[in-house]
């Protein structure tokens, strides 16, 4: 079965704003020591670490004792209140408490094979509206393949979005995954996409965990898998962009690949959930996402809860791509000289990606004008390039005299002056040769 590690941070909140109010009808006391006393017994049977379950129980009966819960007045504000006090009482993140009836109610629907078969098929919905987590596929200069994740899918759901996936980024000669923002979700789907990066005729586990399931112990392995629906990316060097809001499923994706030497992260330290969880219904109306098993990665049997996961290049997560990027073509340009002169090329491109370069008002009204064959026009305060007075393309400024085209990645524009008048414009090529056109005015 897979197993879901979605994130308490991220989809919980969206939870709540997202769910109809529930009856508020005010609670009673003894109303609240029944979801604490179903609280607890659902804890002993599913959390991972059974030992601590008394002490936390314990913990949310002195609070109820002393009156903690009296301002809960509803089903919503006591499960708020309980979710804080889970996280504080355990330390773990991946705790929370919601109030969801339907929720509870399918979860017993499922028993039934009619049932669960409808209940499937909105579940598959509802994931193909969220296109199964993958939210952005790109080929960037340098053969650079880009896979931005929001959420590892359930891999029998999503299957054919992550085929589609792979097979996109399979001719790459790099890979980035973008994972600042991803919250978790199915270890199985992350087996799904790590498996690219292996050779499929050795045995290369990838994580090694145990979970609990209503008392039941359960331990497996997930393993690189033998077949795949696209080529392998075997060799090609990958990075992992990474955030503080990355969480669960994905730290355990970037986190491994490191450990086995096969990719680099670069961003932010990770959140530092590493348990899985599973969402378990409390009484009837309410459920708690609880951690119920622990990981353990492939090299030193270790994890990181609650001390996330430090890249190898620290910087902000808005900064993350570019630098990756750079990382990526520089590593390719040292395998192969001769794409040095790509790097090169690319190089200013990256930077004023990083770091958008600023043209005064004044400068650009300077140059625009007619140059032999084409001109310069301002349109909004912004230069575009026009020529054969049909084709007319966005100008993006690489330096203050430098231009790329938008669309075009063969030639770029460089500004020649004399003294302070802009002389002509001269079209840099990509393999090095030049073309002046003389301005006309």
């Amino acid at each position: 079965m897979a197993k879901r590690m979605r994130t308490t941070l991220l989809a919980a909140t969206a939870w709540l704003l997202s769910v109809a109010a529930a009856d508020e009808a005010p609670l009673t006391p003894s109303e609240k020591r029944t979801v604490i006393e179903q609280l607890g017994a659902t804890l002993e049977a599913n959390y991972v670490f059974s030992d601590k379950v008394k002490g936390i129980v314990a913990k949310l009966r002195e609070r109820l004792d002393a009156g903690h819960y009296d301002a809960a007045s509803g089903k919503q504000a006591l499960a708020r209140m309980l979710s804080e006090d889970l996280v504080t009482a355990s330390g773990d993140l991946h705790f929370f408490v919601g109030v969801d009836p339907a929720f509870v109610a399918s979860f017993a629907a499922r028993k039934d094979p009619i049932r669960a078969t409808a209940l499937r098929e909105q579940d598959r919905r509802n994931a193909a509206r969220e296109n199964f987590g993958f939210t952005d596929l790109r080929r960037l200069d340098g053969n650079i393949a880009y896979v931005g994740l929001s959420h590892f899918a359930d891999p029998e759901l999503g299957y054919d979005a992550a085929a589609a996936a792979m097979r996109f980024i399979e001719n790459s000669d790099a890979v980035i995954y973008d994972l600042r923002y991803n919250n978790g979700g199915h270890l199985e789907m992350a087996q799904l996409l790590a498996s690219q990066l292996f050779r499929g005729d050795k045995d290369q586990a990838l994580f090694d965990y145990y979970y609990n399931e209503d008392g039941r112990r359960i331990e497996r392995g997930q393993w690189v898998l033998p077949a795949l629906p696209a080529g392998r990316l075997t060799g090609k060097p990958v990075y992992i962009l990474t955030a503080s809001t990355s969480f669960s499923a994905a730290e355990w994706f970037a986190y491994t690949l490191r450990k086995l030497g096969r990719a680099r992260l670069i961003g932010g330290r990770t959140a530092g959930g590493a348990h899985p969880v599973d969402r378990k219904p409390v009484g009837t109306d309410f459920f708690v996402q609880v951690p119920i098993g622990q990981i353990r990665d492939p090299v030193d049997h270790g994890d990181f809860e609650g001390k996330g996961v430090m890249p190898d290049h620290a910087v902000a997560s808005s900064d993350a791509l570019p630098l990756a990027h750079r990382l990526a073509l520089a590593h390719l340009a040292r395998a192969d000289p001769a794409r040095r002169a790509e790097a090169d090329w690319l190089a200013p491109v990256l930077a004023a990606r990083a770091k958008p370069v600023q043209i005064a008002p004044a400068d650009l009204k300077q140059l625009a004008g007619r140059y032999e064959g084409r001109r310069i026009e301002l349109v909004d305060g912004k230069p575009s390039y026009v020529w054969r007075d049909r084709f007319r393309l966005a100008l993006e400024p690489l330096g203050s005299d430098l231009f790329a085209i938008e669309g075009v990645s063969d030639f770029r524009l460089r500004v020649v002056r004399k003294g302070r008048r802009i002389a002509a414009l001269e079209r840099i090529n990509r393999d090095g040769t030049t073309q002046g056109y003389a301005r006309l005015e």
